[in-house]
């Protein structure tokens, strides 16, 4: 059920990211993970889907795509030194030097850890949250 609620809620995010409701960040390390996603037919809608908004402008952020830099790793190793596993931690990063407001995730290690800089919350109750 959860799984099945999850999904709905994702689904829901892109519909509006697609709307220009909600502002998407992404970032290399998304690519970098999703083609390591061991279910080829999840990797491959997510890849779409994110080439479809680059292709379309959706990210309206500055910092809309955040590539590897000396900062990203800087937040990076921070975390990671806080005992955040490094591949959960570039991630943060580059959440964090995007000023995200948000990190939606659905894995639940991501989502126990805390900070002033950033909020971690599941798709379902981000959706909530924001009242759609």
């Amino acid at each position: 059920m959860r799984i099945e609620l999850e999904t709905k809620a994702l689904m829901y995010i892109q519909q509006q990211i697609i709307e220009k409701k909600i502002v998407l960040v992404t970032s290399v390390i998304m690519d970098f993970e999703n083609k390591d996603n061991p279910f080829p037919v999840g990797a491959f809608v997510i890849d779409e889907f994110l080439k479809s908004i680059k292709k379309k402008e959706f990210v309206r952020n500055v910092k809309g795509y955040v590539d590897v830099n000396e900062d990203v790793i800087r937040i990076a190793q921070e975390l990671s030194s806080q005992g955040i596993r490094t591949k959960d931690a570039a991630h943060i990063a580059c959440a964090v030097y995007a000023d995200c407001d948000y990190f939606v995730s659905t894995d639940d290690r991501v989502l126990k850890y805390k900070t002033h800089k950033v909020r971690f919350i599941d798709p379902t109750d981000f959706i909530m949250m924001k009242g759609n």
